[in-house]
């Protein structure tokens, strides 16, 4: 049985030129770092923020802040430039030039992979920086830039999409209600764009990363067949494992983990393609779609095993968990320089999950004698 649940209460290099286009927690009063504004509403309006990349992700990013209070948006689009045919947008939020974007007091890098070259400028100028990259190569070159965000003394959060995401602020809420959580295991169905559809064709045809007991163990994409329930409206779906930097963001927000996996819903033709070119262009929008988070460990002396997912359009749902870590930055929430994952913020997770929930994306809890 699936039932709603409410959102209650985780180097370095030379300074050039702007990068082309290349598609617990503290609670305090401010953000470590210049420029920023906070904490409050009043921040979120006197502070600006930048968005590259305008397609599903990054439309809903603007439209999340715009909702959130945030009138000084810059927004850049990477396919079609700042001076192409008029979109309709957000109030509050205004076509630039990359560089301008980049110029923002938080950046929220929304379009496709890589994103570790523009976060690189963004920390180098003392800009926070969100990305929503599920790229397993560009994910690891974004940690790295951990050491160059604390030098700087702001904020680089990775992995703030829908998987990973999301899918660590429900790890988390887990976790809490857990005497023990040493089991995590992620599964996503459907994608945003056709980036996004791209980036799921890869993975199916990549090497899936687990961490169990202790060690990292290979495993080709498209295996390890297991049934998953969604949210309704999506339900049973077919999962396999998947490349995706997920268990090893999973592993960093929740050390105590002894196990950890990630993987995707999949037919039978999209494993056997996997390994060959797209035979066809992905859809604009791939429809509804949605996460869940099992979390195995313990309660007193008796063995639990516990699920949360939500449901709707991937892109949107990532959008919003970027604009919500974004908004964090803004009004002070969040005051942690150096790398932060979804999920690696005791103290901020429920406020996080509130704010996403305010969104408008539903959490549902999976309830039941059976589990």
């Amino acid at each position: 049985m699936i039932q709603p649940v409410g959102a209650t209460p985780e180097g370095a290099g030379s300074d050039g030129g702007v990068p082309g286009p290349v598609g617990p927690g503290v609670v305090g009063p401010g953000v470590v770092g210049p420029g920023v504004v906070g904490p409050g509403v009043a921040g979120a309006r006197l502070a600006t923020t930048g968005v590259i990349g305008l397609g599903v992700v990054g439309r809903t990013v603007c439209d999340t802040l715009a909702g959130f209070g945030h009138d000084n948006i810059r927004a850049h689009d990477i396919v079609r430039g700042p001076i192409a045919e008029p979109c309709p947008l957000a109030p509050g939020v205004m076509l630039t030039e990359q560089r301008d974007a980049l110029d923002a007091t938080v950046v929220v890098l929304a379009g496709p992979a890589p994103h570790a070259q523009l976060a690189r400028w963004a920390l180098q100028r003392r800009r926070h920086c969100v990305s929503t990259s599920d790229d397993v190569t560009d994910v690891q070159h974004l940690l790295a830039l951990g050491g160059l965000a604390e030098r700087q003394g702001v904020t680089l959060v990775v992995g703030a999409a829908m998987m990973p995401g999301l899918s660590g602020l429900l790890a988390r809420k887990l976790a809490d209600g857990l005497d023990l959580i040493d089991e995590a295991h992620c599964a996503a169905h459907g994608t945003g764009g056709p980036d996004c559809a791209r980036q799921h064709h890869r993975a199916l045809a990549g090497t899936s990363s687990t961490w169990h007991d202790g060690a990292w163990i290979e495993h080709p994409g498209g295996s390890g067949r297991e049934l998953c329930w969604f949210p309704d409206p999506v339900g049973p779906r077919d999962c396999y494992r998947m490349e995706s930097p997920e268990p090893a963001l999973l592993v960093r927000a929740l050390p105590q983990l002894d196990r950890a996996s990630a993987r995707v819903s999949a037919t039978r033709r999209d494993r056997l393609t996997a390994r060959l070119p797209m035979l066809r262009p992905p859809h604009a929008d791939g429809g509804i779609g949605g996460v869940r988070v099992e979390a195995r460990g313990a309660m007193g002396r008796a063995r639990m095993a516990r699920v949360l997912g939500a449901s709707g359009r991937p892109g949107v749902i990532a959008g919003v968990v970027a604009a919500v870590h974004a908004d964090a930055l803004v009004v002070g929430m969040i005051e942690r320089p150096g790398v932060v994952v979804p999920g690696g913020l005791p103290a901020l997770n429920d406020a996080l999950l509130d704010r996403v929930a305010e969104a408008g994306v539903i959490l549902s809890e999976f309830v039941g004698p059976s589990m």
